[in-house]
């Protein structure tokens, strides 16, 4: 296999001559090998530290420190990483020592062997594009690291979002189908009061409508970026104009309204806005698990269960049971929440770790959030398109289990008051009567009161009115 000769402060490596990378990208393979997840495997990272290395190239580019040239073939090899190309040549695993700079340079090399072959020279010809003096120009990775992990969050945050929005009125669309289906209320799996399937489904939809609008506020605080900071937040080795322009350039490059945090010296040692979105993350994740853990319930049986409703058949439920199908949607998406969470408490610690000017935690930070990004989506879409879409509803049962319900003798407190209710409630459980059986030997209200007490409009009318 033909090589190259690359070397670095530390000595001289041997590079396969068809690789894009170079010697500390080189160094950091050998050295990371934790996950066996690499940069390639995230390629709206890749192309996010691209907009952000294509924004600096043209920044220093105005500001006068680097050559139109230089600068032109720099944003060009931009360009093709942005659209995808070149993606297998990032081999750096995701969890790395250094704080990123492994990441970095991975893309500082790819981008100048690019473009160094796009101005007639070879890979590893240096002396003519340097991935340092040029390509990092005005740059540190403490400053494009973490403003590219928010760039790239930014956009998974637009995905996520357009997940929640189909899954909302997926939601809502049921809400509205089954706003006239009676079914038993429940509280700590105990029978309760009477609501309606439609309900239900309602309450699930304002779950993530609420989530919704947490996370669109997150977004936003991913658009405060500390390029220009350079090492510590102080710009040493910047051009005092680059920080303005450069952010000015990821607005055109993006269409997103990024900008300079206020203060880049804090900006660069805090990770806490990974925290929030982090946050808000893991309360959707929660309450994504208590839909899909509800819906299990209630499709439960087919005949030994709630049966209120029939979730889509999915697969064969078992290799011995036949005839058995599990509600292996549901069951996935849990596991898809657990992970979120998870990840959560893995950036809540990395950003913890920070010490005096920088953390050097923050590849587990990318790691952990980039994974829990790509999986909510996955869990939104997936709930969204192969459970709730397709259910259908059991209307009879629902009916049913609120007729035979203890729970419904909660409807006669307004009339019979609470001991006389609650005396109607031990005998039915003693006994198995109905309710309104147990009601009627007694005298306490005539049959033609006790169904109007038990019409499912009444049960679910919170203004009934005592008896006088």
């Amino acid at each position: 296999m033909a090589t190259r000769k690359e070397h670095d402060f530390i000595g001289e490596l041997e590079i396969p001559e068809d690789v894009y990378y170079g010697v500390q990208t080189y160094r950091a393979v050998d050295n990371f090998h934790m996950t066996q997840r690499k940069l390639r495997d995230y390629p709206f990272f890749i192309k996010a530290f691209a907009q952000v290395k294509k924004a600096a190239a043209l920044a220093n580019k105005e500001v006068g420190v680097l050559d139109a040239d230089k600068a032109d073939a720099l944003a060009a090899a931009c360009d093709r990483l942005i659209a995808g190309e070149f993606i297998e040549q990032f081999v750096v695993d995701m969890i790395q020592g250094g704080a990123g700079t492994s990441t970095n340079m991975n893309v500082n090399e790819v981008l100048t062997n690019i473009a160094l072959e796009s101005m007639g020279h070879k890979k590893g010809e240096y002396q003519y594009l340097h991935p340092n003096d040029h390509t990092n120009l005005g740059q540190s990775t403490n400053d494009t690291y973490p403003s590219s992990i928010k760039v790239a969050a930014h956009k998974k945050l637009g995905d996520l979002l357009e997940a929640m929005e189909e899954l909302k009125e997926e939601l809502l669309k049921k809400a509205e189908e089954y706003k006239d289906y009676i079914k038993m209320g429940r509280t700590e799996l105990e029978d309760a009061v009477p609501t309606t399937l439609g309900n239900t489904f309602n309450a699930f939809a304002s779950y993530i409508k609420s989530d919704i609008a947490k996370l669109k506020a997150a977004r936003e605080v991913m658009e405060v970026l500390n390029l220009g900071a350079t090492a510590i937040g102080t710009g040493i080795n910047c051009h005092p104009d680059y920080k303005n322009v450069v952010e000015r350039k990821m607005q055109e490059i993006t269409g997103v309204n990024f900008r300079p945090a206020e203060d880049l010296i804090a900006a660069t040692q805090d990770t806490a806005d990974f925290v929030y979105v982090s946050g808000c993350l893991k309360t959707a994740a929660v309450r994504l698990s208590k839909i899909a853990n509800d819906l299990r319930l209630m499709n439960s049986g087919p005949r030994c269960g709630l049966g209120e409703i029939n979730l889509p058949k999915m697969q064969p439920g078992s290799s011995i049971m036949p005839g058995k199908v599990n509600p292996v949607i549901c069951e996935a998406v849990g596991e898809a929440c657990y992970e979120v969470i998870g990840n959560d408490v893995t950036i809540m610690l990395c950003s913890e770790r920070g010490e005096f000017e920088l953390n050097a935690f923050e590849p587990g930070i990318a790691y952990a959030l980039f994974n829990s990004l790509v999986v909510l989506e996955n869990a939104m879409k997936t709930l969204a398109q192969k459970a709730i879409k397709h259910l259908t509803a059991n209307p009879e049962a629902c009916k049913q289990s609120v007729l035979n319900s203890i729970g419904i003798v909660t409807a006669f407190n307004p009339i019979l008051g609470y001991e006389k209710s609650a005396s109607i409630a031990k005998e039915a459980l003693q006994t198995g009567k109905s309710v309104g059986d147990i009601c009627l030997e007694r005298g306490y209200l005539s049959k033609e009161e006790i169904s109007e007490i038990l019409d499912p409009k009444n049960m679910l009318n919170p203004q009934m009115k005592a008896k006088k």
